[in-house]
Formats: structure tokens, C-alpha cells, sequence
């Protein structure tokens, strides 16, 4: 089973190791103590939107990207295969058919 918070954690710490800093300098500019971030990156702790963002902003990385990654590695568990871009029929689903608007109809 994946746990969400281990899968953060792991790639929280995967970011900080490929840049050679210590959890002391990412805790430090992250304003959360090096305990709290060690248990993050280990996944006994379950992060606030809050702090997560902290966190990624103190790695200089979007938090977009780390939760992008944890999606991509939870997929390859569960042995999906997760598009680069939204397909039309998600977007179709989630918002209803696109309306072409009368202006654009004339340009075709």
C-alpha cells in the first residue's frame, strides 16, 4: 500500500541529497526544525500545504514539481501510466464540452 506522506518525504529528501545540502541548511530556510523536516523526509509526519510549500520554496524547487513526482511514482505503483498533458476527455468530464466561440467558427 502507498502511504502519501512516505512518498512526499522520499522525494522531499531525493531533491535535497541531489543538491548536496544538509537537512540543517534546507530546516534553516525553511524556518521548521531539523527534527520535524527529518521526520517529513522519513514519512512519520504528515505535512501541512503550509510547511510543504516552505519547503519546496527553501530547495528552490516549485511545489508543483515535488508533487508531480510523488504522482508520478505513486502511478508507477499502481502501474498507471500518466499522460504529460490532461486528455480531452478528463477535461471534458471535469468541464463540458469546449464551446468554439462564433469568431473562430468564421476563421476555419
Amino acid at each position: 500500500m502507498v502511504v502519501l506522506r512516505r512518498e512526499i518525504g522520499d522525494v522531499l529528501r531525493d531533491v535535497r541529497q541531489r543538491q548536496g545540502r544538509t537537512l540543517r541548511e534546507v530546516s534553516s530556510a525553511a524556518q521548521v526544525s531539523l527534527g520535524y523536516l527529518s521526520e517529513v523526509e522519513r514519512g512519520q509526519k504528515e505535512a501541512s500545504s503550509e510547511l510543504l510549500s516552505a519547503i519546496a520554496s527553501a530547495l528552490s524547487v516549485p511545489l508543483s514539481m515535488v508533487l508531480r513526482e510523488v504522482s508520478d511514482r505513486i502511478a508507477l505503483v499502481e502501474g498507471i501510466s500518466i499522460p504529460d498533458t490532461v486528455p480531452v476527455t478528463f477535461t471534458e468530464q471535469v468541464a463540458g464540452p469546449q464551446q468554439v466561440p462564433q469568431d473562430d467558427l468564421a476563421r476555419v
